[in-house]
C-alpha cells in the first residue's frame, strides 16, 4: 500500500555507526526511512530495515524495488555501506583490494544507479555520500582505503554535474575520526609482512588514542541531514572540526609542511 505523505530515503550501512545515526536522524525530521544492511536486525520505531548486500545487484534491485512499492519514491539516498582496511598496501592482495572497491565504491554506484531511474522520473532528489577526510588526503597504512575514498570523491563530483538538469543534487560527507565500531570490523591485510608488525602496532595504538575522543556519529548524521534539506545544498561538507581543520591545511598550507604535521600526526619518522 502506497503513502506519500511524507518524504523516503534509504541508508545503506544503517545497522550501526554513521549510518544507524543519519537513517534516525532523517526519522526524526520526518523522512520514511529504510535502512539497510547485510544481516538487519530489527530497527526503531522510525526505521525500518532491510537486508541488502551492496556487492550484489539483484540484492540491490530487490531493495530499491521493495522501497518503490512501498512508497512510490525516493527522494535522499544515503550511500553509508563501507569497510575500512588497515595494513601496508604491500600486504594486502589484489583479490581483496577488488572486494574493498566492490563495497565503499561500487556499493555506492549500484545502488545509486538502481534508484536514479525513479528520482530522474520526479525530477527530484538528493544522493549523500558518505566519504571521509581520506578522500582529500594521503593515509599511510590505509592506502587502499583512501583510494575508494579519493574514488568516490570523483565519482561523486562529477555526477553532481550530470544530474542537475534532472534536479538532483548529489553531496560528499567528509568525517575525520569518528566513534563506531567501523576500526574493530575493519579488515586485515591477507598477506601480512613482518615488515609491517611495528607499523601496524603503531596505528593500533593510535587508534587506541584517538577513539574515545572521536566525533559521535550523531555528529555526522547532523551534517547528513543537513545535506539532505539545504535549499542549495554544497557539493562537500565536512564532519567535525578536526575534518575542517584537516581541509584548510590541505588547501593553504605548503606541501612540505602538510607532509610534516602528517607525519608527525601518525606517528611517523621524519
Amino acid at each position: 500500500m502506497r503513502s506519500n505523505s511524507s518524504k523516503t530515503a534509504v541508508v545503506t550501512g544503517a545497522s550501526s555507526g554513521i549510518g544507524k545515526a543519519s537513517a534516525e536522524a532523517l526519522a526524526q525530521a520526518g523522512y520514511t526511512v529504510f535502512g539497510t544492511s547485510r544481516r538487519p536486525g530489527i530497527g526503531s520505531n522510525r526505521v525500518t530495515m532491510r537486508e541488502c548486500d551492496v556487492t550484489d545487484d539483484a540484492s540491490v534491485q530487490a531493495l530499491i524495488s521493495s522501497v518503490l512499492l512501498r512508497t512510490g519514491r525516493i527522494d535522499v539516498l544515503v550511500n553509508n555501506a563501507g569497510l575500512g582496511l588497515f595494513g601496508g598496501a604491500e600486504e594486502s592482495s589484489i583479490g581483496q583490494v577488488k572486494d574493498l572497491f566492490d563495497v565503499n565504491f561500487f556499493g555506492t554506484a549500484r545502488v545509486t544507479n538502481a534508484a536514479l531511474p525513479a528520482m530522474r522520473q520526479r525530477g527530484r532528489g538528493r544522493i549523500i555520500n558518505i566519504s571521509s577526510i581520506l578522500g582529500l588526503i594521503p593515509a599511510p597504512y590505509s592506502a587502499y582505503y583512501a583510494a575508494t575514498k579519493h574514488a568516490l570523491e570523483g565519482y561523486s563530483e562529477s555526477l553532481d554535474h550530470e544530474l542537475r538538469a534532472f534536479n538532483i543534487r548529489v553531496s560528499l560527507i567528509e568525517p575525520a575520526y569518528t566513534r563506531s565500531v567501523f576500526d574493530r570490523n575493519a579488515l586485515k591485510p591477507d598477506a601480512q609482512l613482518n615488515e609491517y608488525d611495528q607499523a601496524r602496532a603503531g596505528t593500533d595504538a593510535l587508534l587506541k588514542d584517538v577513539m574515545p575522543k572521536a566525533d559521535p556519529p550523531e555528529l555526522v548524521a547532523d551534517v547528513v541531514l543537513r545535506a539532505a534539506t539545504d535549499r542549495n545544498p554544497r557539493r562537500r561538507y565536512t564532519a567535525g572540526e578536526v575534518a575542517r581543520q584537516i581541509n584548510l591545511l590541505r588547501r593553504f598550507a605548503p606541501a612540505s609542511m602538510f607532509d610534516r604535521t602528517l607525519r608527525k600526526e601518525l606517528r611517523l619518522p621524519a
